[in-house]
């Protein structure tokens, strides 16, 4: 123990004298660094005591600087004009060359002036005598110069377009007779084509189109009629041509000139249209509604087909979308009033509500003519937008909440069988919030949901709404249910029932369940 004491003391001491080393060598470097920077200092201190001296022998007087300043610019002012001078040397021969023929025109143009001065004097010599020998001033004189001059000029115009006008006129009157020489020919020609026996109306006998009529169960092709009906401009046209040509007689048969029917029984267009309809008129379709069944074959069919006239088979969409709705009709039970036998007893008619069968007439229309169209012999549903859970005769079947408004209960039967009921709180009838009546649908059910209105925000643990915002739910804030309690203290419209009646509900009942509200008759 004492050994190892020793050890570690030793260890320390030696650990210390290393650091004394470290630090004397580090001081050393130091110094030697602070000496080395003593001595630069030293150098620059001299370094700016020698330019102190040079920058003081170098420094002027502001005027000497502004006198050095002024000489400068005399010298730049002289340098410059001392070019321009030199420039200028360069275009003295340019110069005095123009110069020299300037000099030369101007001496022609002294001449010519005086020869333009005796001419002008010779020609007021003679406006004078002119002007001694016409009446009014001299500015009339002009005046009525100019204007004769004009009217001369328009007179020589006039005189030109006259001349075209009268060449214009004897052309336009020798078309104008010829052309009158040409439809007197023309109506005489019509005249005399019109009296032929063939444009009798009496025995004309109209062309007819080949066409398709429905007879025992199919589409079979009429005949065509030719008849005798002359096509009137054909034959003008080439009776005309005859004329020039000099032929004296025409064979109507030879030339094709009647109207002729555009299809015919061999037309490709006909052939393709009947092989078309005779398919539509061959759909059988069984539109099932529980034990009774509405039968649509070619009977019905054809009477929607038509024919266009280019012989394009088209359905007509309006008779089916008829023909859907009487379906509707007769079938749909949503909105109608039902007849419903209370748990009391009674025979009640339930108006309005949003339940029952309704058939989709857009969506049945588009298939119907899809299945016409491909000659489909088939059984089938139309397209639902809604569906009941019972039949179309009873379609609220044996599943459902019933709710006497009078009474203010409610029962819940699920397959025929009571599975819950008791006393509720409807809507409040003092203040217009009464429930309404009618068979309405359970849309969904949810938990834990807040209800929120004008002047409410409540929390409720079981929610099932049938009627927009109106439903079904528990009412923790109330003591008691039945009785005229919804009279005076009722709800905004919902249905309210006691947590337990509610929960029974909820935990059995599924959306699309007839939910039927009534008062006792």
């Amino acid at each position: 123990m004492r050994e190892a004491t020793l050890l570690h003391t030793f260890t320390r001491k030696t650990s210390n004298t290393r650091r004394i080393y470290d630090y004397e060598k580090e001081k050393s470097n130091l110094a030697k660094e602070i000496e080395a920077l003593d001595e630069k200092n030293t150098q620059v201190s001299n370094f700016i005591k020698e330019n102190e001296s040079k920058i003081s022998s170098l420094r002027t007087s502001e005027d000497f600087k502004e006198k050095v300043y002024k000489a400068f610019e005399v010298e730049k002012e002289y340098l410059r004009i001392k070019k321009e001078f030199e420039e200028n040397q360069k275009d003295i021969p340019v110069l005095t060359k123009e110069l020299d023929s300037l000099k030369s025109n101007f001496r022609y143009a002294e001449n010519a002036t005086k020869d333009v001065k005796t001419e002008l004097k010779n020609a007021n010599e003679k406006y004078d005598i002119l002007v001694s020998k016409s009446p009014g001033t001299n500015d009339e004189i002009v005046v009525m110069s100019n204007k004769a001059t004009n009217l001369k000029t328009l007179y020589e115009k006039t005189k030109r377009n006259e001349s075209k006008l009268e060449q214009l006129q004897e052309k336009f009157n020798k078309d104008k007779e010829e052309k009158f020489k040409l439809d007197r020919e023309v109506k005489s020609l019509k005249e005399e084509l019109e009296k032929l026996n063939c444009f009798n109306s009496e025995d004309v006998v109209e062309p007819i189109d080949a066409c398709l009529k429905y007879e025992d169960g199919e589409f079979k092709i009429i005949k065509e009629v030719y008849g005798n009906k002359i096509n009137e401009e054909f034959l003008y046209a080439y009776l005309l041509n005859s004329i020039l040509l000099g032929e004296r007689c025409i064979n109507l048969d030879e030339i094709n000139a009647y109207e002729n029917p555009k299809f015919t029984l061999e037309s490709e267009k006909v052939i393709k249209a009947q092989n078309e309809l005779n398919k539509y008129v061959s759909s059988e379709i069984y539109y099932i509604f529980d034990n009774e069944i509405e039968v649509l074959d070619s009977s019905i069919i054809n009477t929607w087909l038509e024919v266009d006239s280019t012989m394009n088979v088209v359905i007509n969409e309006e008779k089916i979308k008829e023909y859907i709705k009487t379906l509707g009709i007769k079938y749909d039970t949503y909105g109608k009033t039902r007849s419903f036998k209370s748990t009391t007893g009674k025979n009640i008619n339930v108006i309005g509500g949003n339940y029952g069968w309704r058939i989709d007439r857009t969506k049945e229309k588009e298939a119907l003519i899809k299945n016409i169209k491909s000659g489909e012999i088939i059984k089938k549903e139309p397209i639902y937008l809604q569906t009941a859970l019972g039949n179309h005769e009873n379609d609220i079947g044996n599943t459902y909440v019933e709710i006497n408004l009078t009474n203010q209960y409610l029962w819940f039967y699920k397959s025929g069988k009571i599975i819950t009921q008791g006393d509720v709180v409807t809507g409040n009838v003092s203040r217009g919030n009464a429930t309404p009546q009618g068979t309405y649908t359970l849309n969904y059910k949810q938990k834990n949901a807040t209800l929120r209105g004008a002047n409410y925000n409540s929390d409720v643990k079981y929610w099932m709404p049938f009627n927009m915002n109106i439903g079904i739910h528990d009412a923790s804030w109330r003591n008691s249910f039945g009785g005229n309690i919804y009279q005076t203290s009722g709800s905004h419209g919902c249905v309210n029932a006691p947590e337990y009646l509610a929960k029974k509900i909820f935990e059995n009942i599924e959306p699309g369940t007839p939910i039927i509200c009534y008062k006792d008759e």
